[in-house]
């Protein structure tokens, strides 16, 4: 007589063979989700880098003015009350106001190249004064970082001179695409400021056109901006 032979178990319903395609999109594991994940990263990515480039069309006249009210409205708050003529005789050294352009650039894909922008440029405007005592400079500098914190400026940066070394304030908003640096040297009671605005495009630009536009912008006489 056979021996009984208790029956194996059954098989899992609707289990699928290895290599079925037809397995759903929430069984990939953990191999699916991270390529799912690299993909959102780099597409993320590019577009980041992409929308880099996406400037606005504005003439350097109007970014060196802008540039400028931010220096002047600065300047006010210093409580400074000389006028800076334009240019500068001898860096580090005498009075400074200059405004100055740069080239702006596009991030290269995935951030890991830059190429220039044809027609986008970036400017800036610098000012100095000499003989800035600290009973000027420490409650002007002090003034200062409260009002552009208080405006909503982020703040990277404020040291107050230790040991004689130098005071610094730096701020930026819009992602860091618009700045300004304030640096106070007690040795010599020197004051430099700067204010830099985001990259635009030339809407006069044309190919073959040289160097950023904006390059020969000369600014007016620097002085505090009246406040109402």
């Amino acid at each position: 007589m056979p021996e009984d032979t208790a029956p194996g178990p059954a098989p899992a319903p609707d289990t699928p063979e290895p290599g079925d395609s037809s397995r759903p999109l929430g069984a990939w594991g953990c191999g699916g989700v991270t390529l799912v994940g690299l993909l959102l990263v780099v597409g993320t990515l590019a577009w980041g880098s992409w929308a880099s480039t996406d400037f606005p069309r504005v003439a350097p006249e109007e970014m060196a003015d802008r540039a400028l009210q931010r220096s002047q409205e600065a300047y006010t708050v210093m409580g400074f009350k000389r006028t800076i003529e334009p240019g500068v005789k001898d860096t580090g050294v005498s009075t400074q106001n200059t405004l100055g352009t740069a080239f702006c650039y596009d991030g290269g894909l995935l951030g890991l190249e830059d190429d220039i922008v044809d027609g986008a440029y970036s400017m800036s405007h610098t000012w100095a004064l000499d003989h800035v005592p600290a009973s000027q400079a420490v409650p002007g500098l002090r003034r200062l970082h409260r009002f552009l914190r208080d405006e909503g400026w982020s703040v990277t940066s404020y040291r107050e001179g230790e040991r004689g070394g130098s005071w610094d304030l730096f701020v930026q908003r819009d992602d860091g695409d618009e700045r300004m640096s304030f640096t106070w040297y007690p040795d010599r009671e020197y004051f430099t400021g700067g204010a830099t605005v985001p990259c635009a495009r030339d809407p006069e630009w044309k190919d073959g056109d040289a160097g950023p536009a904006g390059g020969d912008r000369r600014p007016p006489a620097f002085g505090p901006a009246r406040r109402d």
